[in-house]
């Protein structure tokens, strides 16, 4: 879900944003302080954390929907920062560095879904709910309007298209996308804390859309895919015990370094950066 939330910005509009985990981590915050505060039902505290993540992404949308290129992505930089360090210090809500732990899993008509198994259908049916809005989006003449903004901005301009109206709202819909992600992310660990929303999260999550493809759903679940699971397999290659984490993070890098350089654009994408 984080990586097709992002490739609506980045791959389709050309955006480069480094801020979804920022809003990733509102959306686990709100849902967190909503269950672990005032018992409210973990679905309501879902849609609260999306109607505050848009409101959040509205504000820092527009301002940043002013820039382009590096600007843009220095200024989404900042803004996740801004997230984090609000995380990390506004200690009378969020608990600062302790985090939030005792997280309710999800309740619906009387299903619980507090078994792994329950918990990870319902966590597809959602993946493949926001798979199938992103293709509506992207396929329908909103998303071509997008393609054409990453082409080449002015000269859709010159149509009469109001180019800033379509970048704030596919990032706004992209934030909201990610708050739901958050919200799954805090019901199923249980327990959140400002670490797991940090810069270098966001950075993850782009590595994920330009290793599986820019531009392209699918590649953005095949990159996501790929890049959880290739360290797990990574764990049971025969390094030697005393460097054998260091080797690990070594032949990651490795491997994503070759992928770039013979395979710029993504295993499956249809842009590059």
């Amino acid at each position: 879900m984080l990586a097709m939330s992002l490739n609506l910005v980045v791959g389709f509009t050309g955006l480069l944003s480094i801020t979804q985990a920022a809003f990733y981590g509102i959306g686990a915050y709100v849902t967190a302080i909503l269950l672990t505060s005032f018992g409210i039902n973990f679905f309501l505290a879902l849609i609260a954390g999306i109607i505050i993540t848009g409101i959040i992404s509205l504000a820092i949308g527009y301002v940043l929907s002013k820039f382009n290129g590096d600007y843009f992505a220095l200024g989404s930089f900042g803004f996740n920062i801004i997230v984090y360090s609000i995380f990390l210090n506004w200690q009378s809500l969020t608990r600062g560095p302790l985090g939030i732990p005792g997280i309710a899993k999800p309740t619906l008509f009387g299903l619980d879904f507090s078994e792994n198994n329950y918990f990870l259908i319902l966590v597809i049916i959602c993946a493949i709910l926001v798979y199938f809005l992103s293709e509506f989006i992207t396929k329908s003449s909103f998303g071509r309007v997008l393609k054409a903004i990453r082409e080449d901005e002015k000269a859709i301009q010159v149509f009469g298209y109001n180019t800033l109206f379509f970048k704030l709202t596919i990032f706004v819909i992209g934030a909201m996308i990610s708050s739901v992600a958050g919200a799954f992310y805090a019901s199923y660990i249980t327990y959140v804390d400002p670490t797991s929303f940090a810069l270098s999260e966001s950075i993850f999550i782009l590595a994920v859309i330009i290793l599986g493809g820019l531009a392209n759903n699918k590649g953005a679940m095949i990159g996501a895919v790929c890049l959880v699971i290739l360290p797990e397999i990574l764990r049971f290659v025969g390094f030697p015990s005393d460097i054998a984490a260091q080797m690990r993070q070594v032949t990651y890098g490795l491997i994503l370094v070759l992928l770039m350089l013979y395979r710029p654009q993504g295993l499956m994408g249809e842009y590059k950066l």
